[in-house]
């Protein structure tokens, strides 16, 4: 996977990114959604690679778009798995709320499997403690491991955590270990990034996550070296007898990433701690996006200038 084909997946998050962007604060989720998939869809169509939807959108009916077994791409040799979500947070964004992206990760055919659960527990971390994280651990053992590898005070931390009421007791704990705390009111995918990345504010993600936005995080964080830990939980109201006995362990990077050669982009449609989100002006939009590649440790961060009056070709 080269650097040309990084840039085309950005193409895609950017398509919807600014489809789904216009749906910032008019209430209207599921809008935004349907937006973004049907303009990341298009985009796809112009991408020559043959790239089977491993984690995607949920199938509600025939019209459904980008979702598990479908096939997108202008077909060709080059055959991909891919995660991908077309619009992070749409609760939040209809609201007009922050930390709503658009993403998508990509690797050799293998590289994703489905989640064998709907939710999972998570923790995310930089580089520099990437090692040091236990999500069996308490959240104060874990702070002051985070603390030590990044040579602070567990005070001058900063957890990014959503805002739920079933993350109260992690909001406490944190709050008993002198951290300071970051709420947000959605966005586990644009949390643990930024958790990684340098120059957020943020130092540690933790929390109950989708987990299928937890797939597509850890793809993430397999390209930048950063530390992720999962374990899956099963839906509520699940029968104890009919839970795979494997399901509660601790899952690291390479458990859910099994592919070394791994690309990750994304498009801000609202603002997060490592993207701003789109930006409309006369006759066109600005983006900011990001891609990262495994295979070369690179890092990068794109703004775009998008003229509406020049039709995007995607063939």
């Amino acid at each position: 996977m080269d650097r040309n084909l990084a840039l085309e997946l950005v193409r895609v998050t950017e398509a919807a990114a600014l489809a789904s962007a216009r749906f910032f604060g008019k209430g209207n989720p599921l809008g935004a959604d349907r937006s973004a998939a049907e303009a990341m869809e298009l985009a796809f169509a112009g991408v020559k690679i043959t790239g089977l939807v491993v984690i995607g959108e949920e199938r509600l009916g025939d019209h459904s778009r980008l979702c598990a077994g479908d096939t997108v791409g202008a077909g060709g040799d080059a055959q991909f798995d891919l995660a991908i979500d077309p619009v992070d947070c749409i609760e939040a964004l209809a609201d007009g709320q922050s930390n709503s992206i658009s993403a998508i990760a990509m690797g050799p055919r293998g590289t994703f499997s489905a989640p064998p659960a709907p939710f999972m527990r998570a923790i995310a971390t930089g580089p520099e403690s990437a090692d040091r994280i236990d999500l069996g651990a308490s959240v104060f053992d874990n702070l002051v491991r985070i603390a030590e590898a990044r040579r602070v005070y567990v005070e001058d931390l900063t957890v990014s955590i959503i805002d739920r009421e079933i993350h109260r007791p992690l909001i406490e704990e944190a709050r008993r270990a002198g951290a300071r705390i970051e709420l947000q009111r959605d966005g586990e995918l644009a949390s643990a990034i930024s958790a990684a990345l340098p120059g957020t504010g943020i130092d540690v993600s933790i929390g109950t996550f989708d987990a299928k936005r937890g797939i597509v995080a850890a793809a993430a964080l397999a390209c930048i070296g950063g530390g992720f830990q999962a374990q899956f939980l099963p839906a509520p109201g699940t029968d104890p007898a009919e839970l795979d006995p494997g399901l509660g362990r601790i899952r690291r990077v390479r458990d859910l990433v099994t592919e070394a050669n791994v690309m990750f982009a994304a498009t801000g449609v609202s603002k997060s701690d490592f993207l701003d989100g789109v930006m409309f002006r006369p006759g066109g939009a600005v983006t900011h996006s990001a891609v990262f590649r495994s295979k070369s440790g690179t890092i990068r961060f794109l703004k775009t200038e998008h003229f509406f009056e020049k039709t995007p070709d995607y063939t």
